[in-house]
């Protein structure tokens, strides 16, 4: 009775084992591919799942954006140089069914899928636009990937060209090339820069002598605005007061004595000089006339002479002829 009741215990222990084997945890970034006596049966969510032991297993999928590296590899260009090219490939499970039972190594695959289409990819370029072109490359490359992979139940997201490395010698030509272009730049900048000064320079003088003329221009009208006014008014003041002298001597009524007189001052005042020879225009008549009566006047303010009669002095002076307005 002990024996049997021992041998239902190892039973039950054991069958408790076996079914707590067939419990199988799926990742939220898993699939579940499950068999049954090795037959694709049905593909399961993330969670826990339980299948029979030794009848049906679980195959988990990584769903998960995946990455491969392409190892270095030497292509040759178009116009024949070997340089050394590696890449990087991402990848995206879509169909975990095609992922695990189209392909027996995925990895391997893309990996020599992608090395043969580098080297035709860049063999179709020159080394100048392997260079520059890696956009392009990617893109071909991506695009070639994506269609060859669609039946291993993956999508090709993207594919990178890590570097791109030509020979040393051809490097160290690139680089001479490189700096002679840029001395080159560096040469013509300078130049233009040179050149651009210089024309500014010119034009700067150019405006400044204008500026200067300009200035002296305006200098000299307004001088000669001044000038000319001055002597416009002078030559108005000058008018103004030869017009009120004249109207002065006409109110006054002058006789020709007073007239004389002021001559004489006035002759005074012209032979006060270091002049040897004086010229001017004279009336000798009037003048004769004046001073022969300014004569008469004075032998009649003489106290010692005789009085002459007035008719005398008058008719003397009706001898001078009458001044002339």
């Amino acid at each position: 009775m002990d024996a049997l009741v021992f041998l239902l215990f190892i039973v039950a222990v054991a069958a408790i084992l076996v079914a707590a084997a067939g419990f199988r945890v799926v990742r939220p970034f898993e699939k579940g591919l499950i068999e049954f006596l090795g037959r694709y049966e049905k593909t399961v969510d993330s969670g826990l799942r339980w299948v029979i032991p030794f009848v049906k297993r679980i195959i988990k999928v990584d769903m998960r954006e995946q990455v491969v590296d392409v190892p270095p590899q030497e292509v040759i260009t178009k116009d024949n140089v070997a340089v050394t090219v590696d890449a990087v490939i991402y990848y995206e499970p879509t169909d975990p069914v095609k992922l695990k039972y189209n392909v027996g190594s995925f990895i391997l695959a893309v990996t020599k899928l992608a090395q043969t289409n580098l080297r035709n990819v860049i063999g179709d370029l020159d080394l100048d636009a392997a260079l520059t072109s890696r956009e392009v490359i990617n893109a071909k490359l991506r695009q070639i990937l994506d269609d060859a992979t669609d039946k291993w139940g993956t999508r090709v997201v993207r594919v990178e060209i890590q570097r791109i490395e030509p020979p040393a010698d051809v490097t160290e030509a690139m680089h001479r090339q490189m700096k002679a272009e840029r001395d080159r730049r560096a040469a013509v900048t300078e130049a233009e820069g040179e050149k651009r000064a210089a024309i500014l320079r010119s034009e700067g003088i150019k405006e400044s002598q204008v500026l200067e003329a300009e200035g002296q221009a305006e200098a000299i009208k307004r001088v000669a605005d001044a000038d000319r006014y001055q002597k416009e008014t002078v030559a108005e003041g000058e008018g103004r007061a030869i017009e009120r002298v004249f109207a002065a001597i006409h109110n006054g009524d002058p006789t020709p004595d007073l007239i004389a007189i002021r001559y004489l001052e006035t002759l005074g005042l012209v032979a006060d000089g270091q002049a040897t020879k004086i010229f001017l225009p004279l009336d000798t008549s009037g003048v004769l006339g004046s001073v022969a009566a300014i004569g008469e006047m004075w032998k009649d303010m003489d106290p010692g002479t005789e009085r002459r009669p007035t008719a005398s002095r008058t008719t003397s002076s009706s001898s001078t002829p009458p001044a002339q307005n």
